[in-house]
């Protein structure tokens, strides 16, 4: 099977290149390492994954912007790939305030360019489509919620379904241009029989995550710990996300890929769910316990538009493709510790 994956120098996709690779899949992984300039940070954090992708065998590395509509037609047109997963985009909220329409032509108009390329070269390849919770916006702080010592809780769910409401609320540009990918993967299926799935993702952790405070909060946390530098905490540090393990992640698109149903636009929602929840205050607690090195606190008022719960009902997923998340937090926790430690010459 021939697999593109977008964003290949990524945390996401370069774990998705490594581990169709292993399983003796072709992989072709595109990536225009602008990923620096975007969070402002050395090139080295953007080419680790990239370099480490190079010594992987039947992984092909291609320089590539998905918004290069030539580039990306004759890839696709030689590869004619059975797989694409789409991983690349613009993922901080603070770029997309100061650069919207930059922000807008990587995550909007570059998912255009790929569903059209794969309709064009191979109508009956899969889409997978990385999507974001903050499609729905500010309309979760319209739930009810319980708070407790250290977390918030929903009052009257378990967690947001597929069906939870994505109008006439705040997304941020970010949660803007993400939408808009997500309703185009689904528009191609309607319109032209595109075989996609749009996974909408929570916070997805693990090693090689070279997290920043404005993306990959809980690697950057781990980070600033061992680096014994200080994070600050936005609001009173009891808002709660599910995490979920990157390899468990990557093995719910093995799932759907290797499912016989013919899904057209199916969304998923996907996550820790309810069993794998976290609050900013419980991960500064796992990480002084594991690392024996107390991170240094800060607070500061609420960002516009954090939500206070974010936890996916991942109902959907576990009757449809028979996945469920198997890393428990403290296990992961434990794994990304022992790799920053491993590869501290990266953050100094």
């Amino acid at each position: 099977m021939k697999i593109l994956i977008t964003g290949g120098a990524g945390f996401i996709g370069s774990h998705c290149a490594q581990y169709f690779a292993k399983r003796q899949h072709r992989v072709i992984a595109i990536d225009n390492l602008m990923r620096s300039r975007i969070f402002g940070v050395p090139a080295k954090t953007t080419e680790y994954n990239w370099e480490y992708l190079k010594d992987i065998k039947n992984v092909v590395l291609r320089k590539m912007d998905v918004r290069d509509l030539n580039a990306i037609r004759k890839i696709f047109q030689a590869e004619k790939p059975d797989v694409v997963i789409h991983t690349a985009g613009q993922p901080g909220v603070r770029f997309s305030l100061e650069n919207p329409l930059e922000d807008f032509s990587i995550n909007a108009a570059g998912t255009l360019i790929l569903i059209k390329a794969l309709q064009e070269s191979n109508p009956k390849g899969k889409f997978i489509y990385c999507s974001t919770n903050k499609v729905y916006g500010d309309r979760v702080n319209t739930l009810p919620i319980t708070s407790f010592k250290k977390r918030y809780q929903f009052k009257n769910i378990e967690g947001i379904a597929e069906d939870f409401g994505v109008d006439l609320t705040g997304h941020t540009p970010y949660g803007v241009s993400k939408l808009t990918g997500d309703l185009y993967v689904q528009d191609f299926a309607h319109a032209y029989g595109l075989t996609s799935g749009i996974f909408r993702m929570s916070c997805i952790y693990g090693t090689r995550q070279f997290g920043f405070e404005d993306q990959g909060w809980l690697a950057w946390f781990v980070i600033q710990c061992l680096e014994k530098k200080p994070v600050t905490i936005y609001g009173d540090g009891k808002q709660v996300r599910d995490v979920l393990w990157v390899e468990d992640l990557v093995a719910a698109f093995e799932a759907f890929i290797n499912s016989p149903k013919p899904f057209k636009g199916e969304v998923f929602n996907i996550g820790g769910g309810k069993a794998h929840t976290l609050s900013l205050l419980e991960l500064v607690d796992h990480l002084n316990a594991i690392t024996g090195s107390p991170l240094k606190v800060k607070f500061d008022a609420w960002r516009k538009f954090d939500q206070k719960v974010y936890v996916s009902d991942i109902t959907k997923i576990r009757r449809i493709l028979k996945w469920q998340p198997q890393t428990g937090i403290r296990d992961g926790l434990q794994q990304v510790v022992a790799w920053v430690r491993a590869n501290a010459q990266m953050f100094q």
